[in-house]
């Protein structure tokens, strides 16, 4: 647990597979019978891919605001609407995400924010280190769900990311296994972290390869 870390411990943190939801940091190489995949974007080699430019361009009718990370009632609102989206491990609380104290615990946060006719239908919490930045959470409304908010809010993070002269983001775990977060394995100029101390180019073919040994990490 920690309340607070500066942009180089962050920096590290992530390095080395570390996460954190509120102010409890976490790692570990398997979740059940999946392989955890730590994924991270080499920021300098990024072009953005077909379908990102596409969800960019359906979505320019949208207003994208950038503020210290927050909550609010119409943030709460928001996340009850997306919360209906799950059938299984369903969300409790935004807050089971960020903290009580986002912009600054554990570390500096942003939220980006999308509204659509003074509604505000995407949020995501951006968190800010010395070299890197790191998605924590995002969510947004389901009936904008063929709008493809998620990898907007994505596309709009990494660009964020490469102005503030970063060099790495990290968009978050995607399993070894096929599953519903292989769109991160989509990004472009993708590391992914060997639970070895190593960080390599992620290929296409990667999940069909044996990546990690067994390795059994603390949950902190």
């Amino acid at each position: 647990m920690a309340t607070a870390t500066d942009p180089a411990q962050m920096d590290a943190l992530w390095a080395e597979g570390w996460r954190h939801f509120g102010v409890y940091f976490f790692r570990y190489s398997r979740l059940g019978n999946n392989h955890v995949l730590p994924l991270r974007v080499r920021l300098a080699d990024h072009t953005p891919s077909r379908s990102q430019r596409r969800a960019r361009n359906r979505n320019q009718d949208l207003q994208l605001k950038l503020q210290p990370a927050f909550v609010n009632s119409e943030v709460e609102a928001l996340f009850a609407r997306h919360r209906t989206r799950f059938t299984h491990n369903v969300p409790e609380s935004i807050y089971s995400f960020i903290s009580r104290r986002p912009a600054d615990i554990p570390c500096r946060c942003h939220s980006l924010t999308l509204y659509h006719q003074n509604r505000l239908v995407g949020i995501s919490y951006l968190d800010e280190g010395e070299q890197a930045t790191s998605s924590v959470y995002q969510c947004f409304d389901p009936a904008y769900t063929k709008r493809s908010l998620g990898i907007l809010m994505i596309v709009h993070s990494i660009e964020l990311s490469r102005s503030w002269g970063k060099a790495y983001y990290y968009p978050g775990y995607a399993y070894q296994e096929p599953s519903e977060y292989d769109y991160k394995k989509r990004l472009g100029a993708l590391e992914y972290f060997d639970w070895q101390g190593n960080w390599l180019k992620f290929e296409a073919d990667l999940p069909g390869r044996a990546l990690f040994t067994n390795i059994e990490l603390p949950t902190t």
